[in-house]
């Protein structure tokens, strides 16, 4: 569906996290539903995705989670019905890329920004000065 974004959504989490790791990997986990539910409508249509999908994240600890079920200690709070996070990356559905604060464009719809930040998210975003056209 090329580079862009083509889904966003801001909703308070089902559950109160202890941790920000905890947090993240509950945000992936519900990513990933809209990214199952995408590829299934993508595929009603004829356009089976054959490569992973991509999942943003500005959290290593997360994206280590993803990947380790070793993690007892920091997961063994995290509801059961998150975990399917790790099937998703280890069969390939999904994929979490580490992304950096600074190019994470969803924060410019979530926190307040230096205006040099919120121009450049803005860029990314495709969106430009209505001043300057």
């Amino acid at each position: 569906m090329g580079s862009g974004a083509i889904s966003w959504a801001s909703k308070k989490q089902p559950v109160v996290s202890l941790s920000t790791t905890e947090a993240e990997y509950i945000a992936a986990a519900l990513c990933a539903c809209q990214c199952i539910w995408l590829r299934r409508i993508l595929e009603q249509l004829g356009a089976k995705e054959k490569e992973s999908t991509a999942i943003h994240c500005d959290n290593n600890s997360t994206i280590q989670l993803s990947k380790n079920s070793v993690l007892h200690g920091q997961s063994k709070h995290i509801e059961i019905r998150f975990h399917f996070l790790r099937d998703l990356v280890q069969n390939g559905t999904v994929k979490l890329r580490f992304c950096s604060s600074e190019e994470q464009v969803a924060d410019i719809m979530t926190k307040p920004l230096r205006l040099e930040q919120f121009v450049k998210l803005r860029g990314m975003l495709g969106v430009i000065d209505a001043a300057e056209v």
